[in-house]
């Protein structure tokens, strides 16, 4: 197939695009390169890879690409609570206004499979449970507009919605700020954590599963069409102080206490249900455990010390 993946050179896009390649796919990533990120280099020499240095708000670049698109998957985003705190006006555009723009833009034949968050659940029910009938009550501007996007994208014929846990593991447009990836380096090389609300359950993802899970609708377009789907671990419905007892058993003298320092911008406190993509076929590879021992190498690589002396 023809894909659009756009964001393909972001932390997820730098997993997905080579795994699309090996499958066959032709592939043309359209993304800005904000981070100068050189993450998609090991796979330029590969025939089928298109890319294209634009912004995804030009309604113009877009138009030309999706011309010859069969699926199109729209991962350039300002992604995370923080982020869309610290610009607004861009993370609107981007992650609301330029969907809107491509989706009135598709035909009807047009396959795509959008990532959004399960972060807009909220707390969940009484007992933090949630499925993807549940009550969405996102709080922060990117849950809010995640939502917002989820119901037009819906409108379309062929469309999926992944409602994805948080992501972790090593990509080459690496992200420490993610909750385990941040856990991790913090471990490695600070040997201690401060937890505020630790007793807050999320549920988490291995990016490379996260990449298996698109490639899985499409696959089963036919089949799953017109849905939303959670995509995480069923044995990873975790408290920031469970995850940290994981991570303490592959790093020793690990420290984590807990104090009053903070608040999760989108109030995330559930138990996600995973059954319904399960029931797919789909099931996850990869395991927290297999992703903090990957990670705990990853960080032997990646130090940030720019502006440290050790």
């Amino acid at each position: 197939m023809n894909i659009l993946i756009t964001g393909g050179a972001g932390y997820i896009g730098s997993v997905m695009v080579p795994q699309f390649l090996e499958q066959g796919h032709r592939v043309t990533v359209i993304d800005n390169f904000m981070y100068e990120q050189a993450s998609l280099l090991d796979v330029a020499r590969n025939p089928k890879l298109n890319v294209v240095r634009g912004d995804v708000r030009s309604q113009s670049l877009i138009e030309e690409h999706l011309k010859t698109a069969d699926v199109v998957i729209p991962l350039a985003a300002y992604v995370g609570a923080p982020l869309c705190a610290k610009d607004p006006i861009g993370a609107r555009s981007v992650n609301r206004d330029a969907i809107f723009m491509m989706l009135k833009l598709l035909s009807k034949n047009q396959v795509v499979v959008m990532p959004t968050t399960n972060s807009a659940y909220g707390s969940g029910d009484g007992n933090n449970y949630c499925d993807e009938s549940s009550p969405l009550r996102p709080i922060s501007q990117y849950a809010i507009e995640k939502v917002e996007v989820e119901k037009e994208l819906l409108q379309h014929p062929s469309s999926v919605s992944l409602r994805l846990a948080t992501v972790f593991g090593a990509s080459p447009r690496m992200r420490i700020d993610l909750l385990v990836n941040d856990f991790v380096y913090r471990a490695v090389n600070d040997r201690f954590v401060v937890l505020f609300e630790p007793h807050f359950k999320r549920n988490y993802i291995h990016v490379h599963d996260v990449s298996r899970a698109f490639l899985h609708v499409l696959s089963n377009i036919d089949t799953m069409s017109g849905e939303v789907y959670n995509v995480g671990l069923s044995t990873a419905n975790l408290s920031k102080w469970e995850l940290c007892q994981v991570i303490s058993l592959h790093v020793e003298d690990f420290v984590f206490l807990e104090a009053p320092v903070g608040v999760d911008p989108d109030q995330r406190n559930y138990l996600v249900s995973n059954e319904k993509i399960e029931k797919t076929g789909f099931l996850p590879k990869h395991s927290l455990d297999d992703g903090v021992r990957e990670l705990i190498k990853a960080f032997q690589i990646l130090r940030n010390r720019k502006y440290g002396n050790v």
